[in-house]
Order: C-alpha cells, then sequence, then structure tokens
C-alpha cells in the first residue's frame, strides 16, 4: 500500500511581482510553509504513538454504515481513518504532511487496514463528486471547502465534524479564524439534515480539555 502523492505543481519560470501569477507565487510559498510546520511536527513521532478519533466519531458510532467508503479529512496520523478502518469501511486519508501519512501509512500496512493516505493541498484540487459514505473532519476549520464537502457526500452519507469553538483558546490555535462562533456549525451545510449537534468542554486524551462545537449531518 503505496502513499499517493498529490502535489501542487509549482513552475520557477515567467514569475513576476505583479499580477494573477505573483498571488500564486506567494500561495504555494505558504503552502510549502504549512507543510513543512506539520512535518516538522510529525517528525519524531513513533509509528507505535497512540492516537485516537474524534469524539463525535467515537461516541457516535452507530451512525457509521457496515461498510462503505470514508474520508478522513485532514487526517494528521490518521486516528479518525484508523477508527473508521476498523468498522469495515475503506477510507481515504487526507493531509498536508508527508511525515503525518507516511506514518500512517505504515500503521495500515501492519495492520492491514483499507487506508488510502494522500497527499493533498486542499486549496488546490476538487473533492470527488458524490464519492463517500462518511466524511469526518476534527479539530480543521476551512470555511471555503463547506460546498466540496457536501458534494462529495453521496445522497445518505453522513459528516462528522468537531472543531474548536470560540472564543481563542489555551493550548489551541492562535488564529481567531480557525474558531467556529456559536451555532455556526449547525447553519454551514444547507444540503444536509442535522443529527446531532452540540457544544461544550470535551477532555483530551492528554489530559487537557477543550470547548468544540460537534455536528454529524445527512446528505438528502
Amino acid at each position: 500500500m503505496g502513499t499517493n502523492l498529490h502535489h501542487a505543481t509549482r513552475s520557477l519560470r515567467n514569475i513576476y511581482p505583479t499580477g494573477s501569477i505573483y498571488r500564486r507565487f506567494l500561495e504555494e510559498i505558504i503552502i510549502t510553509d504549512l507543510a513543512e510546520k506539520w512535518d516538522a511536527k510529525y517528525q519524531n513521532t513513533s509509528n507505535n504513538q497512540a492516537v485516537f478519533p474524534a469524539w463525535v466519531l467515537k461516541h457516535h458510532s452507530q451512525q457509521l454504515p457496515l461498510k462503505g467508503k470514508g474520508l478522513d479529512l485532514a487526517c494528521g496520523l490518521g486516528g479518525n481513518a484508523r477508527f473508521m478502518a476498523l468498522c469495515g469501511l475503506k477510507v481515504d486519508a487526507w493531509d498536508i504532511s508527508d511525515v503525518a501519512l507516511t506514518h500512517l501509512n505504515n500503521y495500515a500496512a501492519v495492520n492491514r487496514l483499507s487506508i488510502t493516505p494522500t497527499l493533498c493541498d486542499f486549496n488546490q484540487m476538487l473533492f470527488p463528486y458524490q464519492q463517500y459514505d462518511v466524511i469526518v473532519i476534527s479539530k480543521y476549520l476551512n470555511r471555503n471547502l463547506f460546498p466540496q464537502i457536501e458534494l462529495a457526500l453521496k445522497p445518505g452519507g453522513k459528516l462528522f465534524m468537531q472543531t474548536f469553538l470560540a472564543p481563542v483558546q489555551e493550548n489551541a490555535p492562535k488564529t481567531e479564524s480557525f474558531y467556529l462562533k456559536s451555532g455556526e456549525l449547525n447553519t454551514a451545510f444547507p444540503k444536509l439534515v442535522t443529527e446531532i449537534y452540540g457544544e461544550g468542554w470535551l477532555a483530551e486524551n492528554d489530559n487537557l480539555a477543550h470547548r468544540y462545537a460537534w455536528y454529524i449531518g445527512t446528505k438528502v
């Protein structure tokens, strides 16, 4: 099981500090810096390090189908991907960190889990249309992707999402735009019917607690 690499193409020819080409070049620099940041975070990770699924997925696993195709979006070390695969789904796991995906790929191979890690820049790709029975997103927020997430779900497919709730918290992202406003997630996906929605404090596996919003919706 190999790691599939989807790289944004960078050309240094004909780049001038004006117009859309220059903006594109700056965007690619930012993307590279972001990938390097997350690669550094995961660099010293052991293949045996324990990882965990999101609370909303683990505690509502009865909502998962008995079989089908899942996506762990911005998967990191793949806690959600591993959980879905153990529940019988075939799983795509997308992330910007090659290091994290290599760890996940090794784990999936050793444990014979049906997980396909893929290196992605979400801002440079189109999601496949009606491909997934389940999409899981945790501790990641990119509002620009919401329409694509809806389209990527099959009719009847489910979205599990859980991420930080404003205001900015300690031991969490420092950028305000990475936080959901109260009630925001419950209305963010008009093509989905809300099954479960909540807000509040959740304990982490490292004995920290954060305020989250969590959501499960079904595509009609």
